[in-house]
């Protein structure tokens, strides 16, 4: 691994407010207090102390004011960009003889602040964004309207997040909630259901894990609204198991002080087994900030308040082997995983000393004749669908 802060002019200086990897490219966005959104090439350097390289690319230039978070679609055709004052903009990808072009396709107009985060449905056709006017709004992206309005919170919506196997969606506030929300198919219509989000759970308080004698208050999950930054942005694992979420405040006894820290909010069996929904991750006394992973797992990206941005390149494999989005971890029940398409490294050793050439070529047939991919499952039981997140205390 190897990194360091870039000495380049990223954002005439201003605060680098949000970036993002293009999903097939791998081009970085990054926008700001200077309103625009600026593309740029990431590069390998020689040398195992070589920093990477970003060489500007091209610029976005539309919004009137900061652009405070910017992402990509799922498929790279699309870019979301919400700025203060509630501008959103989605722009599309033209090609052109003289190369690729961003321009802006439409405009959604709803929020009456400012915009601080977004995420796309796993599909491309939803975008969830939250917005100093303490709401949360799902818009369908096609036509270009609002889908459904969340407005549980009671001050600013600073982070939002869709669940990758799209059946939850998660928000956090600076009212020191962190609210899940669970799809609700309605009536069909035309054929179709309708997309319908309504909140099942509520994070707030939690009993600290140390019992004393006297009866211990529960003391808040979350910093409240003078903590000094701008966003909490929360996200969900690639596989939909774990959310994490920042800005978090945790006592380990009703005496203690608390220590700055992120959550990992557990959606698999494994937590039903052990009694636990959720653990706490501390840090240091200050805030984080915006990092985000390149989509081949080689270059992490961290923004800046500094108007700087660092740049770490990770070598082949330091992070471990990587394993296809494609791949679907089942729950069978609680105590079993059924994991389809996905080996262990030490597995695939072992296959590779005992098994032929010829043997490893072969595939499951099904009664139909139909060739299917190998699993491994443990021993089968009713199926269950995946375990519904608990709230904590």
């Amino acid at each position: 691994m190897k990194g360091g802060t870039l000495q380049i002019n990223w954002h005439d200086t201003k605060p680098v407010l949000t970036l993002d990897f293009h999903p097939i490219s791998g081009i970085l966005a990054t926008a700001g207090a200077d309103y625009d959104i600026k593309l740029w090439l990431i590069a390998s350097e020689a040398g195992e102390k070589k920093v990477p390289t970003a060489t500007y690319h091209n610029s976005l230039s539309y919004h009137g004011s900061a652009v405070n978070t910017i992402r990509f679609s799922p498929s790279g055709e699309l870019l979301a960009s919400g700025a203060d004052g509630g501008e959103l903009i989605i722009w599309k990808l033209h090609n052109s003889d003289s190369g690729q072009v961003w321009k802006v396709l439409k405009t959604l107009s709803f929020h009456r602040k400012d915009v601080l985060d977004l995420e796309w449905s796993t599909d491309g056709a939803f975008l969830i964004s939250g917005s100093v006017d303490n709401s949360c709004i799902i818009w369908d992206v096609n036509k270009g309207s609002v889908h459904q309005i969340l407005d549980g919170h009671f001050h600013y919506v600073q982070g939002v997040a869709w669940d990758p196997l799209n059946k939850y969606a998660a928000s956090l506030s600076s009212d020191r909630t962190c609210r899940i929300y669970v799809k609700k198919p309605q009536n069909k219509t035309k054929g179709s259901e309708k997309l319908n989000y309504v909140c099942q759970h509520v994070l707030a308080k939690v009993e600290p894990q140390v019992v004393e004698e006297s009866k211990s208050a529960k003391h808040h999950l979350f910093h409240d609204e003078t903590l000094p930054s701008f966003f909490r942005r929360l996200a969900w694992s690639p596989d939909g198991s774990f959310l994490l979420v920042p800005a978090g405040s945790y006592k380990l006894s009703p005496t203690s002080e608390p220590v700055n820290t992120a959550y990992a909010r557990f959606n698999a069996p494994r937590c039903q087994q052990s009694g636990c929904s959720s653990a706490f991750l501390p840090f240091g006394l200050q805030p984080s900030w915006v990092d985000l992973m390149s989509p081949t797992a080689k270059f992490l990206a961290l923004s800046s308040q500094d108007g700087y941005c660092t740049l770490v390149e990770f070598e082949n494999d330091e992070l471990g082997l990587p394993v296809s989005l494609s791949d679907k971890l089942v729950v069978a029940d609680q105590n079993t995983i059924v994991v389809h398409d996905v080996e262990k490294p030490e597995e695939m050793i072992k296959e590779k000393e005992i098994v032929n050439a010829d043997t490893r070529e072969k595939k499951e047939v099904n009664p139909t004749g139909k060739q299917t991919s190998p699993s491994t499952t443990l021993p089968s039981k009713p199926a269950k669908r995946r375990i519904t997140p608990m709230a904590i205390g």
